[in-house]
């Protein structure tokens, strides 16, 4: 990895990319700290130190920019949701389904406007929601309909920018632009957790054996967790093809042999990324709308236990058992969507066949599409429990007396989003140092 950056830097165009991209991040950093106008710090403060585990999950997400009221405090949320609408609509409308997967560029066009503006219409609630819940608590300076058109919109404009700011870093930068805002958002919470580490350690008595081991445990733990998910992300299955000889112009081109590589997390962390936020949308909802959760009773109650049972242990073991079987079949589910979604095997079977390819003992056509159509399954669903696992087992911290954010959810989007930004890279260089046919 640290010779593949070596190499950008060295290629002017690759170089002026990092630059690019790192100028947007320190712009989306900077976005973290300006306050929205019309909030009265002080009371702001004493708000958030007494908000619940999904505001948490929420400041984890935004790069505590949700904690401080800032102009980005709603992060991509908006935008991660707007997606899993449209993707769920495209399981449901058949012309949809078409545009997303045989559309082409045209479709993709199409699709993203109107995810846009699904995001812009949630953003648009979601602020009015943030805004009525926080009213009563004392946070804005003024209770007028001025103050609350100036922190919606305020609030809406900074979702815009931020989708702005991740369509440029993927047009114009290195890596995907919204997987990036995401991965720094939850980096910049790691000093949080060293200083925890550390608190364990020299506790205010002194030095303590005990924290000492218990922080050496979880910094095992989460080598552990790193080390399986570099692995996992990185391993594949290679599907051997073989192709007969044939006539290329006058030159009778040999046998040849090659083989297809199958991807053990072909769908990388975009499925925990959204299982993660369909999980905790509706205590976002409730929470917006509803100034004192306390007060919920009956099954709205229960909802919003449930919900926020994936980032708060306060609810008992009874909902955080139920959140997560329903987070893994979520996140299982999601990787067997975007699976099939970014790999069709009927079409890489009909490829294989009209290169004159075929598997070795697998006829061409249907039996190879079944074939391939096996292989997908098994693997998709190792990828899929996989993630679901290491996403799910670090949730047990919270019934404990630490304090630690950056979980198995976090480590797995930032180790998925690193090395899909180095694979990037990497293909940037390739591209820039192939001698082509003229040369």
């Amino acid at each position: 990895m640290f010779k593949t950056i070596k190499n950008a830097l060295k290629t002017p165009d690759v170089r002026k990319r990092l630059w690019y991209t790192l100028l947007l991040i320190v712009l989306f950093r900077l976005g973290c700290y300006i306050t929205v106008p019309g909030v009265n710090t002080i009371v702001l403060n004493e708000a958030m130190s007494s908000s619940n585990g999904i505001a948490g999950f929420i400041d984890i997400i935004s790069g505590g920019a949700f904690s401080r009221f800032s102009i980005f405090a709603m992060s991509i949320s908006p935008y991660i949701t707007s997606s899993i609408v449209v993707q769920l609509l495209g399981m449901v409308i058949p012309s949809l389904e078409r545009l997303i997967k045989e559309g082409g560029e045209e479709g993709k066009k199409v699709v993203n406007r109107w995810t846009k503006i699904i995001t812009l219409i949630l953003a648009l609630v979601e602020s009015i929601g943030i805004y009525l819940a926080y009213r009563s608590t004392g946070v804005f300076v003024s209770n007028g309909w001025l103050t609350g058109i100036l922190v919606v919109s305020t609030l809406v404009a900074g979702t815009s920018l931020l989708m702005w700011l991740g369509e440029q870093i993927s047009s114009k930068g290195i890596g995907n632009g919204i997987s990036i805002i995401i991965f720094v958002g939850i980096i910049s919470g790691l000093p949080s957790g060293i200083t925890t580490i550390w608190n364990l350690i020299f506790t205010s008595s002194g030095f303590s054996t005990v924290g000492l081991i218990t922080a050496l445990g979880i910094i095992i733990g989460a080598l552990i967790l790193i080390a399986g998910v570099v692995f996992v992300q990185q391993a594949e299955r290679r599907v051997p093809v073989q192709y007969s000889k044939k006539v290329v112009g006058r030159k009778m081109v040999g046998a040849q042999s090659s083989h297809i590589p199958l991807k053990l997390a072909m769908a990388g962390v975009m499925p925990v990324i959204f299982a993660s936020s369909f999980m905790t949308f509706p205590a976002m909802i409730i929470s917006m709308f509803v100034s004192d959760t306390s007060t919920l009773t009956g099954f709205w109650a229960g909802v919003y236990k449930f919900s926020i049972a994936t980032s708060s242990s306060s609810v008992g073991w009874g909902y955080s058992l139920a959140n997560a079987i329903v987070y893994l079949l979520l996140i299982v589910g999601f990787t067997f969507f975007y699976t099939y979604a970014t790999f069709n095997p009927a079409e890489v079977s009909n490829n294989i066949k009209k290169n004159g390819g075929f598997i070795p003992g697998i006829r061409a056509g249907k039996p190879t599409t079944d074939y391939l159509s096996s292989i997908i399954s098994k693997i998709t669903l190792f990828g899929g429990l996989f993630l679901a696992v290491i996403a799910i087992l670090p949730m047990l911290l919270r019934f404990t007396s630490l304090n630690i954010s950056f979980g198995g959810t976090s480590i797995l989007i930032v180790v998925g989003v690193a090395l899909e930004t180095v694979q990037q890279l990497e293909s940037q260089l390739v591209m820039r140092h192939y001698k082509g046919f003229l040369e």
